[in-house]
């Protein structure tokens, strides 16, 4: 092949992209060499040529992340498709040995994920695929969407999400409200409210709430159904993972309203009792979600099996 742009294309060495993909999905030499299997000054070798080539810084350093260009976010898809439609058309519909399988996968979603579902997970992987290695990245990190399209992400399990058509989906588990407390706590020791009771909408609206919130709204699904029967109630702390706030509520005579599994999961432990709201809120749906050029990869496939089996029982 001739040149293009200027570049002799026939003369490219092509495991430059798979150098040039790696740092847009991690956004550091050393996590892009550790993905793909190489050291970091090969890594940062690889880039020094690309740059080069495409005469282009292509990533700038910010703080300990490297960012892409405008250049780079331009030929991130376009190399990211090329790349997945080479590695469909090398693989086929061949089988996946999990046995001898060398790769990682990254999942994206909350603490609950982390907290009941990881660790079940990776048991399961560690059993079966000794050279697979699994990470888990909080939703913080950003837009679910975004992140699957650029493969930051491998699989998402979040609740309800509107994705557009190239995002595949399937749902795990329905995931209902309970509501937490304290063993001990007083006010509903005098109001006689007994654990797996419901608590009595004007304690539960007088009581002082905690509220798991990412991005510090101090609202949720269950505000929505008090609004209806018009009421509201006193939320004075919110925090960013559920964990936080279940540990905050067996310290103090806050209450929380959790999914139901994590509150179950967290209940001994942490010396909580369960109760039921007084108000019937929305059911969230938990889905996995992923991007829809991995519907018949083996590997992925593999994968989404193991998470349907460790959620069969949620």
């Amino acid at each position: 092949m001739g040149p293009i742009r200027g570049m002799n294309f026939g003369a490219f060495d092509l495991n430059l992209l798979r150098v040039f993909d790696a740092l847009m999905r991690e956004r550091s030499v050393t996590r892009a060499g550790e993905q793909i299997g190489l050291s970091q000054p090969a890594v940062s070798q690889a880039l020094n040529r690309l740059r080069g080539v495409l005469d282009d810084q292509l990533f700038v350093r910010r703080g300990p992340e490297m960012l892409p260009t405008p250049r780079a976010d331009e030929l991130g898809p376009v190399i990211r498709n090329a790349l997945a439609e080479v590695e469909r058309a090398l693989t086929g519909d061949r089988r996946f040995d999990p046995a001898t399988a060398q790769r990682s996968y990254t999942l994206i979603g909350a603490d609950f994920v982390s907290l009941l579902v990881m660790p079940p997970l990776f048991a399961r992987v560690s059993q079966a695929a000794p050279g697979v290695r699994i990470r888990l990245v909080d939703t913080a990190r950003g837009d679910v969407e975004r992140l699957l399209q650029e493969d930051a992400i491998d699989l998402a399990i979040e609740p309800a999400l509107a994705v557009p058509e190239w995002v595949s989906r399937e749902r795990l588990f329905d995931s209902p409200f309970l509501v937490i407390a304290a063993r001990e706590n007083p006010e509903l020791a005098a109001a006689g409210v007994a654990p797996d009771e419901a608590i009595p909408l004007d304690l539960f609206c007088r009581l002082p709430h905690a509220i798991r919130t990412v991005d510090g709204t101090l609202s949720g699904w269950l505000d929505e159904a008090l609004a209806q029967a018009g009421r509201e109630r006193r939320v004075v702390l919110g925090l960013p993972h559920f964990a936080g706030v279940a540990l905050a509520v067996a310290q103090s005579g806050l209450i929380a309203a959790l999914p139901a599994q994590f509150a179950r999961a967290a209940a001994e432990p942490l010396g909580l009792a369960i109760y039921r709201a007084p108000v019937a809120a929305g059911v969230p749906e938990i889905s996995m979600y992923w991007h829809g050029r991995h519907d018949r990869n083996p590997a992925h496939q593999w994968l989404r099996g193991l998470v349907r089996d460790v959620v069969a029982g949620f």
